[in-house]
């Protein structure tokens, strides 16, 4: 690292402003303040991935309910995701212009309200525009968040840190699991709109207390209102009886304004590339199978309906262990490696299914579960590595592009799913998973970099 000496506050020049930042940051243990904004945007992310995948608890009482057939199933499956391609652009953009906090806000505020419409679908096609529009809103909430999280916290420790509050998300995926269990069956599919509105209300107003990303301030010119924040952090730390070494400041950040073509630019460029294949391929496998297992479990094996969603709720609580073993490890472990491991490890249990031809629910329940809690590691972690691989003028735009690909894929396995198992059987889709995790595998292990205890502003100049 290219280490210069510490220089006061006052006397850093604006080239220096970001950098000092940053050094600053670095220095600093989990304030009190930090700890509570993962919490709280922890909170809003649990909702994300409630109302992420609360469609697919809700589906196999639609299908019968309104006559759905296989492609009208896939098509409401998959019109969230596509609405979510949009807003991880569009937020992600929005976000390096005019803040991280604002561009969080809004996003509740446009899933929350689609949560609301949803209760009024009539049929199919209203369905698919309301997800298509509630998706909008989820996929611009979680990479902007992540970007948000990775900016207020320094290196050490920084994956356990920012993946323990990625776990919410996977929470919010299980609680999903538990209200379609226990209220489906009993008051129907609105269910699962009506119960997601309550902690969408709840955490909406404590946004207000949170503060702006420091990181992005200073990058922006605002050097004042970055250095009140960090100010406070510093004395929150002390107060705490933890005593602060002095800040060593890396190299200065390249100042330039925010451009999505950088993204393809230098050093960026086969970031970029390897982390759009990554995201799409871990997703296409990952949400192609937890958001069909239900119906699948319904229609393919015909189970009764709390058994159908019972098992679905398995599979997501075998993906929250996974997922926080590997927030634990992955300190240790190293990203390139742990992706890499978990890539090639997920294929062997799909390609036993298919070889068994997935011809029992308890087949698909146990060895289609561990293929999923494995990729899992990769889903849920890969908001972290998007957010360290680029510098803070382009974090949210860089972390939202990707992201997009996560939905592209998303969006892409529950039609694969239908596609496949109507023309060819279902054994046949868990061999197209196995071969779509190889070729992501082979992808991360030639091109993807290691950021492992590493500073955000020397990995990303």
């Amino acid at each position: 690292m290219n280490v210069m000496q510490p220089m006061p506050a006052e006397t850093a020049n604006a080239a220096d402003h970001q950098a000092e930042i940053s050094a600053r940051l670095e220095r600093l243990p989990i304030t009190r303040e930090v700890f509570w904004a993962r919490n709280i945007v922890g909170a809003a992310t649990f909702f994300d991935g409630y109302t992420v995948i609360a469609i697919a608890y809700a589906m196999p009482v639609l299908v019968r309910e309104w006559g759905l057939t296989p492609s009208q199933t896939g098509m409401i499956l998959s019109m969230g995701y596509l609405g979510q391609l949009i807003g991880a652009i569009l937020f992600g953009w929005l976000a390096e212009r005019i803040g991280r906090l604002k561009v969080l806000l809004f996003t509740i505020l446009l899933f929350v309200s689609m949560d609301v419409a949803c209760l009024f679908a009539a049929g199919a096609g209203m369905m698919m525009a309301f997800r298509f529009v509630q998706g909008i809103g989820t996929g611009g909430e979680v990479p902007v968040a992540s970007a948000y999280i990775n900016e207020l916290i320094g290196s050490k420790g920084r994956g356990k840190f920012f993946l323990l509050y990625e776990v919410m998300f996977l929470l919010g995926l299980v609680g999903a699991g538990l209200i379609g269990y226990f209220m489906v069956p009993v008051y129907g599919w609105k269910a699962m709109f009506v119960v997601g509105l309550v902690p969408a209300i709840i955490m909406i107003p404590l946004r207000w207390f949170l503060k702006e990303s420091p990181r992005w301030l200073a990058a922006n010119g605002r050097y004042g209102e970055a250095n009140a924040i960090v100010t406070r952090m510093e004395q929150s730390a002390r107060a705490a009886g933890k005593e602060l070494p002095e800040p060593k400041l890396i190299q200065a950040p390249v100042r330039r304004k925010s451009d999505w073509r950088e993204l393809f630019q230098g050093i960026y460029l086969k970031r970029t590339l390897s982390i759009w294949a990554m995201w799409f391929t871990a997703y296409t496998v990952a949400n192609g199978t937890i958001t069909w297992l239900p119906t699948l479990y319904r229609q393919v094996f015909n189970l009764p309906l709390q058994t159908s969603i019972f098992y679905g709720f398995l599979t997501s609580v075998g993906g929250v262990i996974a997922a926080v073993i590997c927030a634990l490890l992955i300190d240790k472990v190293g990203r390139k490696r742990w992706y890499t491991g978990a890539l090639l490890l997920a294929p062997v249990p799909l390609l036993a299914l298919a070889w068994l031809g997935a011809t029992s629910p308890i087949q698909v329940l146990v060895l289609g579960g561990l293929a999923y809690a494995i990729v899992q590691t990769v889903t849920f972690s890969l908001y972290l590595y998007s957010a360290e691989i680029y510098p803070t003028r382009l974090r949210a735009l860089g972390t939202g592009t990707g992201s997009a690909w996560l939905r592209l894929g998303s969006s892409a396995g529950p039609i694969l799913v239908g596609t496949v198992m109507s023309s060819m059987g279902i054994q046949y889709v868990f061999a197209s998973f196995a071969a779509i995790l190889i070729v992501g595998a082979i992808i991360t292990m030639l091109f993807a970099v290691e950021t492992k205890d590493r500073v955000l502003e020397e990995l990303s100049p």
